[in-house]
């Protein structure tokens, strides 16, 4: 028997079992012949898959401990103040009024000078023509012709009776989005709705 060197002691070398991860098992036994050709072997593979559930944990267990959770975010929200009302360009502000269906109904300046004018319009929520891109429109053009610019720019939102409470959080994303510095939700009466009901 043949013997290995392990320091200082002589330990025979049918001591060492090494584990492998996959083995070749082959039938005891000699091969058989048949009609004077040689049969090949028949190998079998076996494979152990203990390592990878062990690894398998070790990732489940590292995910778990290194995710985050959602955080929740509050919005601000900033009410008038109490007292006699305030001054207010008309050319500078810009009316949001959710409405049933996802839509918003706007106008610029004063309600019955829009409807005249055709100052007014209804749109969605969508990025590309939503409201986001009215009030986009609306600082660009107060860029250009307002002495203040989009800081001046005075954005009401008034809820109609049929709007929902996420469209009212729409609507003050927006002015996250598109960094709008005023706005204020303000009560819409039923004469001002029975203006612009039919417009929608």
């Amino acid at each position: 028997m043949p013997f290995l060197f392990y320091g200082f002691l002589r330990v025979p070398a049918s001591y060492y079992q090494i584990p492998f991860m996959a083995e070749i098992t082959t039938p005891a036994g000699n091969s058989s012949k048949k009609r004077g050709g040689r049969r090949s072997k028949k190998l079998s593979t076996r494979i152990d898959l203990t390592p990878m559930v062990d690894l398998g944990f070790l990732l489940i267990t590292f995910f778990i401990f290194t995710t985050t959770m959602s955080q929740k975010h509050v919005v601000g929200l900033k009410m008038p103040a109490d007292g006699p009302p305030a001054d207010l360009a008309m050319s500078a502000a810009l009316t949001v009024v959710p409405v049933a269906g996802n839509k918003v109904f706007y106008y610029h300046g004063e309600l019955t000078e829009a409807l005249r004018t055709g100052h007014y319009g209804t749109v969605g929520y969508s990025e590309q023509d939503g409201i986001g891109a009215v009030i986009r429109q609306k600082q660009e053009a107060l860029d250009r012709y307002y002495k203040g610019g989009r800081a001046e720019m005075m954005l009401l939102i008034r809820s109609a009776p049929d709007a929902t409470y996420g469209n009212i959080i729409s609507l003050l994303d927006e002015t996250q989005i598109n960094d709008v510095k005023r706005y204020a939700i303000v009560d819409l009466d039923n004469a001002d709705y029975a203006l612009f009901s039919s417009k929608i």
